[in-house]
């Protein structure tokens, strides 16, 4: 299993100096190999027997260029530009790393077809983050010894440990990289044992969840969590600090520091919505043991009119955060189909169609709840197929009829 921590960081003022040299020398030679990767694709996409009507380049045609060659025009590239010889040099191959992972994801498909866009050219400040790959190991270019952290060409930076690193976990690789309000450090740690998954048999409590706009999320048994708003909350002060900085001179040292004060709001608001959303997953993975929820289009609902609602509360994020604290629980978590959950009765079967605007479901049954619980029931009652639990949240609950929706009310940083 593979969990990060991140730390923050306490470094010198000349360390300080160190670490954006590197970023930004790291930065010019990520453009340079990718202007590599683009030319030689540029030279070779053309067929041998016939040329572009619009243009055609001259010269030479380039060997193709991938990882291995660039990896190895590091030695000429530190004869080149002796700057470089600062860098240490796994640190300069992680980042040809990342271009690879990039470009790869731009050319191959995925199992599901799908490509990643093409890698742009990164402008100054972009890249504010680069890798040591190994520690504390012999030839390891950072060694973590208490509170120290010794990194290779940088010197001993102070790590602010809030939290201790867990027993039996080996650090694989540090990050260092540069946020709003500082520099950090993310620990990869590695544990070779893997949770144990609770057998299927052994279910005994189950929910479906219904995420939504007016209530963050809905569960099978009629609990709601309402939607926090954090961005919006932060609109009047974030529209006040940009204002402030259209004022400001582009370049100048008060154009930086309001800058970094725009920054530090985002941050803000982005840690608020983090802890919220892993409130909620441990909320949720306590209760129940299993959880089935929707396999939302979400990239193309936030192109629609709730754009800015949607990517507030960003479900994608908390359905990740969601299925890993379920992995590490030993709790399961199912994606399904949502077409259908919000029409379809949870009571009889019988569609009954309704506008969005429309927040009850009523049938001609007799059940008359809230829209979202109505569909939260669905997800459990008939998309759960070969799982052996009821429809309503658990083996021993019976289907509420006529009930009201029941609020939980989460402890969330203000």
């Amino acid at each position: 299993m593979l969990l990060t921590y991140q730390y923050k960081l306490n470094p010198t003022s000349e360390q300080v100096v160190t670490l954006e040299t590197w970023g930004e020398l790291l930065r010019r030679h990520y453009n340079y190999a990718l202007g590599q990767r683009l030319d030689w694709l540029t030279r070779t996409r053309c067929q041998i027997d016939r040329c572009s009507l619009v243009c055609e380049p001259i010269g030479d045609i380039p060997d193709k260029t991938d990882y291995y060659t660039q990896a190895s025009g590091l030695k000429q590239t530190k004869e080149l530009f002796p700057e470089y010889k600062n860098i240490y040099t796994d640190c300069q191959q992680q980042n040809l790393m990342r271009l690879d992972k990039a470009w790869k994801r731009w050319l191959v498909p995925d199992k599901n077809g799908k490509r990643g866009g093409r890698p742009r050219f990164k402008k100054r400040g972009d890249i504010c983050s680069f890798t040591f790959p190994r520690v504390n190991s012999p030839k390891a270019g950072a060694h973590l010894t208490g509170s120290i952290l010794k990194l290779s060409k940088i010197g001993e930076v102070e790590v602010i440990l809030h939290r201790p690193i867990p027993e039996g976990f080996e650090i694989k690789q540090a990050t260092i990289l540069r946020k709003a309000d500082g520099w950090y450090t993310s620990f990869s740690l590695e544990d070779k044992t893997v949770p144990n998954a609770l057998p299927v048999n052994e279910i005994k409590t189950a929910t479906g969840i219904d995420v939504g706009l007016e209530k963050f999320l809905t569960t099978a048994d009629g609990q709601s969590i309402q939607v926090p708003q954090y961005y919006r909350k932060a609109q009047a002060t974030l529209a006040r600090q940009q204002r402030k900085l259209a004022r400001k001179t582009k370049g100048s040292k008060n154009y930086q520091k309001q800058l970094s004060k725009v920054a530090k709001l985002h941050l803000h608001v982005a840690r608020q919505r983090k802890e919220f959303h892993y409130q909620v997953a441990h909320w949720l993975v306590n209760s129940y043991d299993l959880i089935v929820f929707e396999n939302l289009n979400i990239k193309g609902l936030a192109r629609t009119r709730l754009a800015k609602s949607i990517l507030d509360v960003a479900w994608g994020a908390f359905l990740q955060i969601m299925q890993a604290v379920a992995v590490r629980r030993g709790k399961h978590t199912r994606g399904v189909d949502p077409r259908g959950t919000s029409i379809d009765c949870s009571g009889c079967g019988e569609r009954v169609e309704k506008t969005l605007a429309v927040r009850v479901h009523s049938c001609s049954c007799g059940l008359v709840i809230d829209r979202d619980w109505n569909s939260a029931l669905n997800l459990l009652k008939h998309k759960s197929v070969g799982l052996p639990i009821s429809g309503c949240g658990g083996l021993e609950v019976a289907q509420p009829v006529k009930q009201q929706v029941s609020e939980v009310n989460l402890r969330c940083a203000p």
